[in-house]
C-alpha cells in the first residue's frame, strides 16, 4: 500500500509543524495517481483544518513515512 503524508504547519505559528497521514491507496498506484489522489484528499483535510498550511506532500510505502497520525 502507498500512503500520502503531508507536512503541515499552523498558519499563526509557522514553526509548529507536523506530519499527517492521509488514506492509503492501492499498492500498484503510480506516482502520478498518488499525487492526484493526494491533492484531492489534502483539499478535504484542509477544509476541516483551516488553521494549517501545506509545507510538503509526499507518497511512499505505508507505515514507513509518517511521524504523527492523522487528526
Amino acid at each position: 500500500m502507498i500512503e500520502i503524508v503531508m507536512s503541515v504547519c499552523l498558519i499563526r505559528e509557522p514553526a509548529n509543524c507536523r506530519d499527517v497521514t492521509l488514506p492509503t491507496i492501492a499498492e500498484n498506484a503510480t506516482p502520478y495517481q498518488c499525487a492526484t489522489f493526494g491533492q484531492i484528499e489534502a483539499s478535504k483535510w484542509f477544509n476541516e483544518h483551516p488553521d494549517y498550511v501545506l509545507k510538503k506532500l509526499k507518497c511512499g510505502p505505508a507505515g514507513q513515512m509518517a511521524k504523527a497520525d492523522a487528526s
